[in-house]
C-alpha cells in the first residue's frame, strides 16, 4: 500500500508539497481552510477567490530562478499550463542593463536564472489545477485543522494524525506521515509545545511595513524599456519594488520602516501612493503607463522565524515535518518565500526517498534544510538589521557615519553596484546568488570576482559615470519628499 501523507494547507508550500510527492508512489491528502478555486480565468481568480489563509496572496511576489528551472525541468507540462494562462519567462539576457548587451555572450547556467512573471493568484491557479491531477493526489476544501493526533513514545512524540472540523462536524484524519504547510500563522508548534515539544525558535524584525498595489497596462501602452533605471531599490527611508506579471498585469510595492510612523499612516490613501510613486523614476516610469487594478493591501507583523524540532541532535516529534514559512520565515521584501517554499517540499521528498525509518526522516530533513536554506536567512536577517539601523540614521540629521560604515558603503556603491553594471562575469556571479541557486556568499570567494569588483572600485567615478555604470537617482529625499506629500 502506498504511504499516505497528510498536507495542512494548499498555498504555494503545500502546492509544492502535492507537486513533490504527487505520482504512483505516495497517496496525497491536502487539506486547506479555504474554498477551492474558482472555475475561472486568472483575472477572474484574482479578484474573486476567498483564500483568507494565506494573506500575502495579493502581494507582489518574485518567482527567482531556482522556482523557475525546478518547475522548467521537473514539470514541463505544468510550465506549459502557466505560460499559456498568461505567465512569461524573463532570461538573464533580457534583465540585463543595455551596458552589459553588447557583452552578452550565452553560457552554460543562464537559462536557469530566469524570472517567471506571475501574480501569485495566477500561479496558485495554475498550480492546483495541475496537481489535482496527479495520481494520488486530493484536495479536500473548507476543513479547519484543530489539533493533532498523537501518542507519546518517550521519549518521542509519535504524531499519527489530524483532529479536523469539515461541514461543521469534528472528525479524525489519520496518515502516516503529516506536513505543516499551513504559512506564518501556523499553530503546530503550539500544540507541539502543548504536548511537551520544545520547539525552538529564532526571531528577527524586518523593520518594515508592506504597501501592495496592482496595475494593469493600459490598452496600447506597452511596458518601458529596458534601460537600465532599476525597477527596486532602497531610499532608507523608504524601499519600493516593481514586479512584472501576467497578462499585462504588474504591481508595486512600497515598503516603509515601521520608525516613518506618519508616512505608513498615510500611505494606505491611494493619492499619497501614487504620488510616492510618481516621485521615484523606477517605479513612475510604469505607473505613467498604467491604470491601478486593485485597492492598496497592507501587510504588517514581518519578521524572520526559524524553528527548530531536534533537540541535541535527537528528533523530538516523528511522522512530522514543517515546509515553507510554517517553518522558516523571512521578510518578503527579498521574494525568496515562495523559492523556498517548493524547494523545501522537494527536499522533503528527497528525505523520504532516502529512507522510511521516521527518526532518520526527522535528522535528514532538518539537516538537509539547514544547509540548503539557512545560509539565505541568515543574509536576509543581516540585511534586515542594516536596514532598520540606516532608517533610524535617515532621521536623524546630526548622523555621521564612521570611517567603518563610509568605506562599506562606497564598497557597495562605487565597486559592486558599477560591477553588476559593467563587468558580465561579476553581474553572473551575484545574480546566480540572487535567484537562490548558489550560496548567497558564494561570489564573495571567487578571486576573479573579487579582483574585478576591486578594479571597478578604484576606477574615477566620473569615468563609471560616463559609462552609466550608475543607476540614476532612485528618488527624493527624505525631507523632500514629505514635504512634497504635506507630511512634517
Amino acid at each position: 500500500m502506498s504511504e499516505h501523507i497528510l498536507i495542512a494547507g494548499a498555498g504555494i508550500a503545500g502546492l509544492g508539497a502535492a507537486l513533490a510527492f504527487g505520482g504512483d508512489k505516495y497517496r496525497v491528502t491536502v487539506v486547506d481552510r479555504d474554498p477551492p478555486p474558482p472555475d475561472a480565468s486568472p483575472e477572474e481568480a484574482f479578484h474573486t477567490w476567498d483564500r483568507r489563509g494565506a494573506t500575502q496572496l495579493r502581494h507582489s511576489h518574485a518567482f527567482l530562478g531556482r522556482l523557475t528551472t525546478l518547475i522548467r525541468k521537473r514539470y514541463p507540462d505544468l510550465m506549459k499550463e502557466l505560460l499559456d494562462s498568461g505567465a512569461r519567462i524573463f532570461d538573464y539576457r533580457d534583465a540585463l542593463p543595455p551596458t552589459l548587451h553588447d557583452a552578452y555572450v550565452p553560457a552554460a547556467g543562464d537559462d536557469d536564472m530566469a524570472f517567471l512573471f506571475s501574480r501569485r493568484t495566477t500561479l496558485e491557479l495554475v498550480m492546483r489545477r495541475y496537481a489535482a491531477r496527479l495520481p494520488g493526489v486530493e484536495f479536500i476544501n473548507n476543513v479547519g485543522v484543530h489539533g493533532l493526533i498523537a501518542r507519546h513514545e518517550k521519549p518521542m512524540l509519535v504524531v499519527e494524525g489530524l483532529q479536523v472540523e469539515r461541514d461543521g462536524r469534528t472528525e479524525e484524519m489519520r496518515a502516516v506521515s503529516i506536513v505543516d504547510a499551513t504559512g506564518r500563522n501556523t499553530m503546530f508548534p503550539d500544540w507541539l509545545r502543548a504536548e511537551a515539544c520544545e520547539i525552538a525558535e529564532e526571531e528577527s524584525p524586518a523593520g518594515i511595513l508592506y504597501f501592495t498595489r496592482h496595475y494593469r497596462l493600459r490598452d496600447g501602452e506597452d511596458e518601458p524599456p529596458r534601460d537600465g533605471t532599476p525597477a527596486a531599490g532602497d531610499l532608507g527611508y523608504i524601499k519600493f519594488g516593481v514586479f512584472v506579471a501576467d497578462n499585462r498585469h504588474f504591481s508595486i510595492t512600497l515598503a516603509i520602516p515601521e520608525i516613518e510612523t506618519e508616512l505608513r499612516k498615510s500611505v494606505m490613501k491611494p493619492e499619497i501612493f501614487e504620488e510616492i510613486c510618481t516621485s521615484i523614476r523606477g517605479a513612475a516610469r510604469w505607473t505613467e503607463r498604467a491604470e491601478p487594478a486593485s485597492q492598496i493591501f497592507a501587510m504588517g507583523n514581518l519578521k524572520s522565524v526559524w524553528r527548530r524540532y531536534l533537540k541535541g541532535g535527537e528528533p523530538q516529534v516523528l511522522n512530522f515535518f514543517a515546509i515553507g514559512d510554517a517553518a522558516l520565515r523571512t521578510n518578503p521584501l527579498y521574494g525568496r518565500g515562495c523559492s523556498a517554499g517548493v524547494v523545501h517540499a522537494h527536499i522533503l521528498r528527497e528525505v523520504f526517498d532516502a529512507s522510511s525509518n521516521p527518526r532518520t526522516r526527522a535528522i535528514l530533513f532538518e539537516r538537509d534544510t539547514e544547509k540548503a536554506l539557512r545560509p539565505y536567512y541568515d543574509i536576509m536577517v543581516k540585511q534586515d538589521l542594516l536596514a532598520i539601523r540606516r532608517a533610524e540614521h535617515e532621521r536623524d540629521p546630526n548622523y555621521r557615519p564612521r570611517m567603518k560604515a563610509r568605506i562599506a558603503k562606497s564598497f557597495i556603491e562605487d565597486g559592486i553596484v558599477p560591477a553588476t553594471r559593467g563587468d558580465l562575469h561579476v553581474s553572473r556571479a551575484l545574480s546566480r546568488s540572487f535567484h537562490m541557486l548558489d550560496q548567497p556568499t558564494a561570489w564573495m570567494k571567487e578571486p576573479d570576482v573579487m579582483a574585478r569588483i576591486m578594479r571597478m572600485w578604484s576606477m574615477p567615478a566620473r569615468t563609471k559615470r560616463a559609462r552609466g555604470f550608475y543607476p540614476p537617482e532612485f528618488g527624493l529625499e527624505r525631507g523632500e519628499l514629505l514635504a512634497r506629500l504635506g507630511l512634517s
